[in-house]
């Protein structure tokens, strides 16, 4: 199982940056490997809400089936995942002076046909690159709504 932990600084508040973030359809406006977005559920946020992700990392392109599983407003948003690479991952807000820090951090588990533990070490370093854009992206866009 691979771990990946980033953060970045955001010049917002933990409450302008869960405005943001809990639409999770617009999560492809700064995610770029997140192609679409389609809800399984009825609900679109909160604990239960389940969607269809195409997410494309280069040539490899996976739909994950993705529920909420934790949602704490201002606070926390966590996900599981069910695909071609299995795992959880959550955002998590906090305060930094009057800005935020917001941590993303996915545990992943490749299966054995993309060669597990060996499959995992060598993307964890693309994935890590892709998600730190990702990230950047986001606060541009959180930045951009407050001031």
């Amino acid at each position: 199982m691979a771990t990946i932990k980033i953060q970045i600084a955001v010049n917002a508040s933990p409450e302008d940056v869960w405005e943001e973030m809990r639409h999770i359809e617009r999560h492809v406006n700064w995610m770029h490997d997140a192609v679409s977005i389609d809800f399984l559920s009825d609900s679109t946020e909160g604990v239960g809400t389940t969607f269809l992700c195409l997410t494309k990392v280069g040539p490899i392109q996976t739909r994950d089936v993705m529920t909420i599983t934790e949602w704490r407003a201002n606070e926390v948003m966590g996900v599981k995942h069910i695909g071609l690479i299995e795992g959880t991952g959550t955002f998590a807000i906090g305060s930094n002076g009057e800005g935020s820090i917001i941590t993303w951090q996915e545990s992943l588990q490749f299966p054995w046909w993309a060669l597990g533990p060996l499959g995992s070490q060598c993307a964890s370093p693309v994935l890590r690159f892709i998600w730190k854009r990702n990230l950047k992206n986001l606060k541009a866009i959180i930045e951009s709504m407050t001031h």
